[in-house]
């Protein structure tokens, strides 16, 4: 049932990209596993990024039961949709039903998609990352599939206004070799571990990008160590954000 309500609505956002004729390039989706669980960890930096993620999956004819906020869930539009799909709802107040829920989808052979940062960043760096997705990963003996987003920010993100114009927006996606993660070893040395290649990939995507801001109205999307002008995470901090 899940499949015949995701298949449409992965078929309206290619239909939505192609009318914004965004230019996605893809590369590593072959290391996400055709068949059996993982947890997909990406970056933050849109609203849209849940979409991009599960595009790289694609590929391999998998398809990504993402976990998220509760509030999407209680959406009149969002909602119906997310639960059909069989997405994951996360409430922060009572997260061991969302972590268990995540357990038994990987044990089934699901891949399930995380943001470890779980807010977006909005200087557009790394935060750090919190170490569920390890652990899931550890319960379920299943591997970390580590990737990158780059160009999502300038589509739709927090506190910019979303641009659905037909300006050719660049999206880049790197998706990295498999990070295992044994039963033996620290959640937190697998994350600080996961949380490194996601910034390599991270960087790799940012060397790949094949524009840069048009103007000095246009470098907000760029963070401040990259000459642009998004919030550094001090400026961020200070300001309680």
């Amino acid at each position: 049932m899940a499949e015949l309500v995701y298949r449409p609505v992965i078929g309206a956002a290619l239909t939505m990209f192609k009318a914004l004729d965004l230019k996605i390039d893809t590369q590593g989706s072959h290391h996400i596993p055709r068949q059996g669980g993982a947890v997909l960890v990406s970056n933050h930096i849109s609203y849209l990024d849940f979409i991009f993620t599960g595009l790289a999956a694609l590929p391999q004819k998998r398809l990504v039961r993402f976990m998220a906020k509760e509030s999407v869930f209680r959406h009149k539009v969002s909602g119906p949709l997310m639960r059909a799909m069989k997405h994951i709802p996360v409430d922060r107040a009572q997260g061991e039903h969302a972590y268990e829920h995540a357990l038994k989808a990987l044990r089934s052979g699901e891949i399930v998609g995380v943001f470890p940062e779980a807010t977006i960043s909005q200087s557009f760096t790394l935060k750090g990352f919190k170490s569920g997705a390890a652990r899931l990963a550890q319960e379920a003996g299943v591997p970390l599939i580590p990737m990158a987003l780059w160009g999502t920010q300038r589509v739709w993100t927090k506190g910019r206004p979303r641009n659905f114009k037909r300006d050719h927006i660049p999206v880049t996606i790197r998706v990295g070799e498999p990070v295992e993660a044994p039963a033996d070893q620290y959640a937190g040395a697998i994350t600080r571990r996961l949380r490194e290649r996601v910034q390599e990939l991270l960087e790799a995507a940012q060397r790949a990008y094949p524009v840069r801001p048009k103007d000095a109205a246009d470098t907000w999307w760029m963070p401040a160590h990259l000459g642009g002008t998004a919030p550094t995470p001090e400026e961020l901090k200070a300001a309680g954000k």
